[in-house]
């Protein structure tokens, strides 16, 4: 017996020895979840208040493989189980936020984005390497690039900086401007489209009574079809959009490339996203 386990260990790990974080499997598939039977929330778990469980499942297109690659590829004797996440089938608007990593509750998949396919991060299951040793592989990730952003994205799901109330409510206008024209076939729409994301930097702190913002608007370093004065044209726009404040004295802003911004401007300041500027009644997705 303790031969024949051996043997079937050795073919899991040999099996899941080629898979990568990010990669994915399609087809029937099902998210199995805990919830409780006197306050049931999701659908799925509604329908079974009667069936004496707290056990659901719902069907999902597929799963997305999120533990580190290290650890996969980590003996299973030792390292038994893997996360996964479902994929969920979006627009092609939310799909192109997504990849520009707005809807940090979602991470883009480049291998399974031409079924419209992104990684849903709300929602986490552990299965152990024998399961997904039986799943047919889709890669997820082709190049380093990719691999990269991909684990910025998974961070930042969970490492992301709850911004104040009132810097929430004091950013609303800008936000909305942001959402509203990201997509329109216009010169400004070009615009935030040529930025890579915006970052937000308070001095001496968050928790000062008075503080000092200085937004950066990091673009693309490819994109070069706008030149300075129309980047500042725009930038004053958009600052003009943050209303005046008590606590928020000074508002300055800049556009910049990666190459233009320090080491320590970058970990000092905090990236914005439109999850992060939606209110808390409102879902942001």
């Amino acid at each position: 017996m303790s031969n024949e386990r051996d043997v079937w260990i050795q073919q899991v790990d040999a099996a899941v020895g080629e898979w990568r974080q990010g990669d994915c499997t399609l087809g029937e598939h099902w998210f199995l979840y805990r919830f409780n039977p006197k306050r049931p929330l999701a659908d799925e778990s509604a329908n079974l208040v009667q069936e004496e469980t707290d056990l659901a499942e719902s069907e999902v297109k597929g799963f997305a493989v999120v533990t580190q690659t290290c650890d996969i590829v980590r003996p299973c004797g030792d390292r038994p189980f893997i996360e996964v996440v479902p994929l969920v089938e979006v627009d092609e608007k939310r799909l192109h936020e997504i990849q520009r990593s707005r809807r940090p509750q979602y991470a883009y998949i480049p291998g399974v984005s031409q079924f419209s396919l992104v990684a849903d991060l709300d929602r986490v299951m552990t299965v152990e390497k024998a399961v997904v040793a039986e799943w047919k592989r889709i890669p997820g990730c082709q190049n380093d690039d990719e691999v990269r952003i991909l684990g910025q994205a998974l961070a930042r799901k969970r490492v992301r900086f709850a911004f104040p109330d009132d810097f929430i409510a004091f950013a609303q206008k800008l936000q909305k401007r942001m959402q509203d024209k990201h997509d329109k076939l216009s010169v400004e729409g070009d615009a935030l489209r040529a930025l890579r994301e915006i970052r937000v930097r308070a001095a001496p702190s968050w928790n000062a009574r008075e503080i000092e913002l200085i937004f950066w608007f990091i673009r693309n370093e490819e994109q070069v079809q706008f030149q300075e004065q129309e980047w500042h044209q725009y930038l004053e726009k958009w600052l003009q959009l943050l209303p005046k404040s008590e606590r928020f004295q000074s508002v300055d802003g800049v556009v910049v490339s990666l190459e233009d911004m320090t080491a320590k401007d970058y970990v000092e300041s905090d990236p914005l996203d439109f999850d992060h500027l939606s209110s808390r009644n409102e879902t942001g997705n």
